[in-house]
């Protein structure tokens, strides 16, 4: 929940940025998501397309606008977006061109930017908000579960320089000049901030499952435009659109829609206009800032680029369509019907393409992969985020988790056991839990004699208990099977020690 705060404007004392009913208006959202596409090269040159390289390093005359150099089409980039397309259901124009975005600032050096207009590489679609993705204090309780955003199109364009601003100066670094970027816009069918969460990390999601983007919004490669307006309801054209500027955290984005539905909302309830214009939000002071009144699409000039031909695309979205993948919706169904898990388990598993991929290798030919489902998800991510690893730098291979269960399923290892001695030391050494066992002297009670005497004596020692147990409690011999595990200190079969009871005290 966001903290509120008092906020002094020419309205007198207000609370914003705490979310607060607005059951006079109706919201309507829609964001802008720009994301890098994983490519080697830039979309119209050579020049590598990485991250964290000196300044002005990643540079040539293309990407520098110089006179005369000319842009040449990054092929992959615009399969990479057609796979996008597709696995969000978009529909793809037979024709794409390629248009100049013409505007003056000193991160675009031609003055122009090269995108799409009239003729973007994908239509239509939608992303579908998965449970997991919304705020964990929002997923009891969602107002339109499995409601999917639609989506107005799928553009690609070049990214522009960055630009940062120091106290009397500004920097810019052109190294990320040119990179590709899919501009993905989606109608404004979003509702609250929590959606626009949800919609955002869905989105993540899918484009790291298709391999597409990394969308690391720390490394601002996917940021985010949000458009907000409200209005009366039964109104029937929209609000006046308000939009936010390059927004790069989820949590930037909660916070910024918050505020800005009370501020508009507490703006009309004085009688006072809502006019078109972009804002700025401030995380330092939380609140939206005024930057300029907006422009429309005729201000830009979009004018078709000279320099680049039209793409035919029958053929790239056949190449493109086998590799699209099974999306994190399409997984979770498998999980619970394949694996027999719960549906719950069968989300988790699914929410990230390398956490599916781990519990997939370590539930093939496990004796009881719901058991494995339950070990990845309350022991092992518990100890990654403890140790703040993710996924990718667990020191267990998968067959160790397999192994580890499978252990416990066949009643060799005592799930106290596993949890308490073998699993910390897997993770802490890497060793695999039958070196463990061996090391640590926990094999298994071979005596039956020996069990037996354990059993005799918590027979003996509770006396008041068994009488339940004799009595038809039967639930009361899983005290006494406790008991015969502590004395065994952990060694004893647990389904031999139940058998054994049950055979001494009923028959």
């Amino acid at each position: 929940m966001v903290q509120s705060r008092v906020h002094l404007d020419r309205f007198g004392p207000r609370r914003y940025g705490t979310p607060m009913p607005v059951e006079d208006y109706e919201v309507a959202i829609g964001l802008e998501v720009h994301a890098q596409l994983k490519t080697q090269s830039k979309m119209f040159c050579a020049c590598p397309a990485s991250y964290g390289e000196p300044p002005n390093t990643l540079t040539c005359p293309v990407c520098l606008g110089m006179p005369g150099a000319l842009p040449v089409l990054n092929q992959g980039a615009i399969e990479r977006t057609i796979l996008t397309g597709l696995m969000l259901g978009c529909s793809t124009p037979p024709i794409s061109k390629w248009d100049r975005k013409n505007y003056f600032y000193p991160d675009m050096p031609k003055n122009y930017q090269l995108s799409q207009f009239d003729l973007p590489l994908c239509i239509g679609g939608g992303v579908p908000l998965y449970e997991l993705a919304y705020p964990k204090d929002a997923q009891k309780g969602i107002k339109n579960p499995g409601k999917v955003v639609k989506l107005t199109r799928i553009h690609l364009e070049e990214d522009v320089a960055k630009s940062t601003h120091h106290e009397q100066t500004s920097t810019i670094d052109f190294n990320r000049a040119g990179t590709p970027l899919m501009e993905i816009v989606s109608e404004p069918d979003i509702e609250t901030a929590e959606e626009a969460v949800a919609y955002l990390n869905s989105l993540r999601q899918i484009l790291i499952y298709g391999d597409v983007s990394d969308a690391d919004m720390e490394k601002g490669q996917m940021r985010c435009d949000v458009n907000i307006s409200v209005r009366k309801p039964g109104q029937a054209e929209l609000g006046e659109k308000i939009e936010l500027k390059n927004l790069n955290s989820v949590s930037a984005v909660r916070r910024s829609i918050h505020y800005e539905i009370e501020r508009q909302c507490s703006e009309l309830d004085q009688g006072i206009p809502q006019i078109q214009s972009t804002r700025r939000w401030d995380d330092t002071l939380a609140e939206t800032q005024l930057m300029r009144s907006k422009e429309d699409a005729h201000d830009y000039r979009y004018l078709p680029d000279p320099d680049l031909l039209p793409v035919r695309t029958p053929e790239l979205v056949e190449k493109m369509r086998p590799l699209v993948p099974e999306l994190p919706h399409e997984k979770e169904a498998r999980f619970e019907g394949s694996f027999g898990i719960s549906a719950y388990a069968a989300s988790v598993l699914a929410s990230e393409q390398a956490l599916a991929t781990y519990f997939e290798a370590a539930a093939k030919d496990a004796r009881s992969p719901k058991v494995v489902a339950n070990w990845v998800i309350n022991n092992l991510l518990s100890v990654l985020n403890e140790n703040e690893k993710t996924i990718h730098e667990c020191p267990l291979p998968p067959e160790a988790m397999r192994e580890l269960t499978d252990l416990i399923e066949s009643g060799a290892l005592s799930g106290n056991l596993a949890k308490e001695e073998v699993f910390p030391e897997m993770f802490a050494t890497g060793k695999s839990a039958a070196v463990i066992i061996k090391e640590k002297g926990l094999e298994p009670l071979a005596d039956t004699g020996e069990l037996e005497a354990f059993c005799d004596q918590v027979i003996a020692d509770n006396t008041s208990v068994v009488e339940d147990v004799k009595g038809g409690n039967e639930k009361a011999i899983n005290f006494l099977k406790g008991q015969v595990m502590k004395l065994s200190k952990g060694k004893a079969n647990p389904k031999a020690v139940g058998e054994m009871l049950e055979k001494k005290l009923l028959g």
